[in-house]
């Protein structure tokens, strides 16, 4: 439709009702950014300053919760020192410790990302312009890793069947915190891919309310190898069958050994 052409009103009066119902009109638009956090003094403060950039291009404050898991470094204490806020989990279940974040969150949008990655400074006003008007339920965004190999590439085409076709992305979500509750947060059940899982069921939320499932393009997250420097380039190119543990979600040997025994060769 052109500019100077007139709207039906019946068209405005849809959306409108269409706007209020997923109560965005005139709504807060404050943001919560929830990390979580493993002995990471070394990645942390790149993940801290990603966010503060991110903050300023979006021209608004936002809130940074820290969720320290097992930390026995200098983690926490960086954390504060950026205005953190921080809390402690001890638990052996990312699920949990993501869900202890959101739930001390304030804000109305809720980002989560991972202490290892960092942010393109678009992305905090790239994800609440997507979730503005209700077009969105929520959703990811791309992740490319900090370092590129041959070993890589065939570590990550055995990952590919187990996420290929399911139409969603992971490593940030964005989403609203009602909607993080409608799904039930994050299954604490699942020792393992409990991202994919949540991503799964909030694309099946979106789909019945008639929203998209988003993935943040333009704006992304890059990451760290740091499996990849401690177990070996073609770790999981030679371990299918570990593969295969991960993403049953309930292996519990496999989750310790990959995520929650493995040490970062940096520390």
């Amino acid at each position: 439709m052109g500019h100077g052409q007139l709207v039906p009103l019946g068209h405005l009066q849809r959306n409108y009702v269409r706007l209020c119902a997923y109560g965005q009109v005139d709504s807060p638009m404050n943001v919560s950014i929830v990390i979580a956090a493993h002995n990471e003094e070394h990645f942390l403060p790149r993940c801290l300053d990603s966010v503060r950039k991110a903050s300023d291009v979006f021209g608004e404050g936002v809130e940074i919760i820290v969720v320290c898991n097992r930390c026995s470094d200098r983690t926490e204490t960086i954390a504060r020192s950026y205005g953190c806020e921080t809390l402690d989990d001890d638990s052996r279940c990312l699920a949990r410790i993501r869900n202890r974040g959101v739930a001390r969150a304030s804000g109305e949008i809720i980002i989560t990302i991972d202490a290892d990655s960092w942010m393109t400074p678009g992305l905090i006003r790239d994800v609440v312009g997507k979730l503005r008007y209700g077009r969105y339920v929520g959703g990811g965004a791309w992740i490319y890793p900090e370092r590129i190999s041959l070993g890589i590439v065939c570590s990550l085409l055995v990952v590919a069947p187990f996420v290929a076709f399911r139409g969603v992305s992971a490593g940030l979500f964005w989403f609203r915190k009602r909607e993080f509750d409608i799904v039930g947060g994050f299954d604490e059940s699942l020792v393992s891919v409990e991202d994919l899982d949540f991503a799964l069921r909030l694309k099946a939320l979106g789909k019945k309310t008639g929203r998209r499932y988003g993935t943040a393009r333009r704006n992304h997250i890059w990451t760290s190898c740091r499996k990849f420097d401690r177990f070996g380039d073609w770790y999981l190119a030679r371990n299918p069958r570990l593969v295969a543990a991960i993403f049953s979600g309930r292996n519990r040997s496999a989750a310790d050994h990959f995520y929650y025994d493995a040490r970062d060769t940096r520390v």
